[in-house]
């Protein structure tokens, strides 16, 4: 190691140590990355959509960011509402925090588990039908509804069911008109 002192620098011959000197492995080379997933059991890359963990993880966490911000959205709108004529900005700030954050809390952890509702149950016919169809994700749509419902009594859970088999149904039939009708 060379050291960085006068009577070095005054001499021209001096060279500093450079310890990549005699190291020629390009950084292509060097890190040269798999561009396609890489797999441990054939049977899993001849699969083309995520596993139940994949899926479950999903959509939990996006209907929870998906509710939290719709219901932040609405905790805004009524914090706005609650404000008072005499109110000053850092009342009026901490009312729409405070409904914002309780909205949000809230919708996010209804809409969550939805989300792993309809995950759990649409894993759960795909293995029991051994098919991956659009009949999975309506049949998971009618059943996380009633389920989410069923507490209320039988009717609620019937008119949930209903509703969220057609909207699954609704959103697979657009899904597939998209791919259909809009090349991406």
């Amino acid at each position: 190691m060379a050291q960085n002192d006068s009577q070095s620098d005054k001499n021209p011959q001096t060279r500093f140590y450079n310890p990549y000197k005699d190291l020629e492995v390009s950084s292509r080379n060097l890190y040269q990355l798999p561009t396609s997933p890489e797999f441990l059991f054939d049977e899993e890359a001849l699969r083309k959509r995520r596993s139940w963990g994949e899926n479950l993880t999903f959509y939990t966490g996006c209907g929870y960011l998906g509710g939290s911000i719709a219901g932040a959205g609405v905790g805004l709108v009524d914090g706005v509402r609650s404000f008072e004529s005499g109110d000053t900005t850092k009342l009026r700030v901490n009312r729409i925090l405070n409904s914002s954050g309780h909205s949000g809390r809230t919708w996010g952890n209804r809409v969550g588990i939805i989300g792993l509702l309809y995950a759990g149950i649409e894993s759960g016919i795909e293995a029991a039908r051994d098919t991956d169809d659009a009949w999975n994700s309506v049949a998971a749509g009618l059943g996380t509804g009633a389920l989410y419902r069923a507490a209320r009594g039988v009717r609620s859970a019937a008119v949930a069911g209903a509703v969220g088999g057609v909207l699954v149904g609704a959103a697979v039939t657009a899904k597939q008109a998209l791919k259909r009708y809009v090349p991406i």
